[in-house]
């Protein structure tokens, strides 16, 4: 062989090797791509291996705390529990009604109020923390050995929101409570060919949210313009689920359009790369949910969710004798309660 044939081969060998990994990498940095191969045209063909949907919930107004008005999600009789998750509800609550004072051990809670709600909630706990969570912003409280506490409305408008219940494993139940708080402008958001997302917890559309999750968890709110395709990683090991909030859309492979106040509990396996969301005439808001599981026993008795029904017995304990994490109970005078 000459030397100007085995040049020219070395050379091509060498550019087609760039072409894969120029290609491969571009796939890669969208967030969205498993699989990417090159065509006979030398074209990236993106593969997206969609998850599907197993479970369809309706869910129900029902009644909740103090006159408050809510549809669960998750932690009702058709989905008790989808580990790491408790619950989920979204409700609208307006003075006078909402949720006097009560405790909580062994998980977290997230509120979420909607961008667009014309309502305030104010929270209080045992401790001192008192603050005022406002449209678009989000509270993540690590209940953790245990906190009293009341969310009570603010002003005299409806807030409209979520509370996500996110259970700890056994080596954090009893952790020191703590917050993590964003106001509205620092929720990252974005928008891309008329999808918008807003982070509360893990990616999207390449930002990520700075809440730090002690169990795994992505927690986004999409909205998404008519004729909008959204394609967004799941990691294949986490439990997922969509609740949507108005609108309608396609989800998965289904050719179902899914309005709101349902509930789609996602399929999980390891060739999935996330879900495909595509909409048509409408618009559509919904929030997916997914986390990675922690494979512990879950025993739950209301507020207190522990792994074994001696520790429920425990925290009940504690609860009423003031003790073990609910010693500033016994002094305590909620001012907005």
């Amino acid at each position: 062989m000459s030397k100007l044939s085995i040049f020219s081969s070395r050379k091509g060998f060498f550019y087609l090797l760039f072409l894969s990994f120029f290609f491969i990498n571009i796939c890669v940095c969208t967030n969205i791509i498993s699989e990417c191969t090159l065509n006979n045209n030398g074209e990236c063909e993106i593969i997206f291996n969609s998850r599907s949907i197993v479970k369809k919930v309706k869910n129900i107004e029902q009644s909740e705390g103090q006159g408050a008005k809510v549809r669960r999600s998750i932690g009702g009789s058709e989905v008790r529990n989808f580990d790491p998750f408790l619950l989920l509800d979204e409700f609208k609550v307006g003075a006078p009604a909402g949720f006097p004072p009560h405790p909580h051990r062994g998980f977290e809670t997230v509120t979420y109020i909607f961008p667009d709600s014309e309502g305030t909630f104010r929270h209080e706990d045992f401790d001192g923390h008192v603050g005022v969570i406002g449209p678009g912003d989000i509270q993540w409280m690590t209940a953790g050995r245990g906190i009293v506490h009341s969310e009570m409305p603010h002003n005299d408008k409806v807030s409209h929101g979520l509370q996500l219940w996110v259970n700890l494993s056994s080596k954090d139940k009893m952790s020191v409570p703590s917050y993590q708080e964003l106001s509205s402008e620092k929720v990252p958001t974005i928008t891309v060919n008329g999808v918008t997302a807003r982070v509360i917890a893990g990616s999207a559309l390449g930002v990520s949210s700075q809440i730090f999750t002690r169990t795994p968890t992505i927690y986004i709110h999409f909205t998404m313009s008519p004729k909008s395709k959204l394609q967004q990683l799941i990691p294949h090991q986490y439990n997922s689920f969509i609740y949507i909030v108005n609108g309608k859309a396609k989800f998965g492979n289904s050719e179902t359009f899914f309005e709101a106040h349902n509930t789609l509990i996602l399929s999980k396996s390891n060739s999935s790369d996330g879900i495909e969301v595509n909409t048509e005439k409408d618009s559509c808001s919904f929030v997916l949910i997914a986390g990675e599981p922690i494979g512990e026993e879950v025993v739950q008795h209301g507020p207190f969710v522990m792994n074994t029904h001696e520790e429920i017995n425990q925290a009940i304990s504690d609860y009423r004798n003031s003790k073990n994490g609910f010693e500033k109970m016994k002094n305590w005078k909620p001012k907005f309660a």
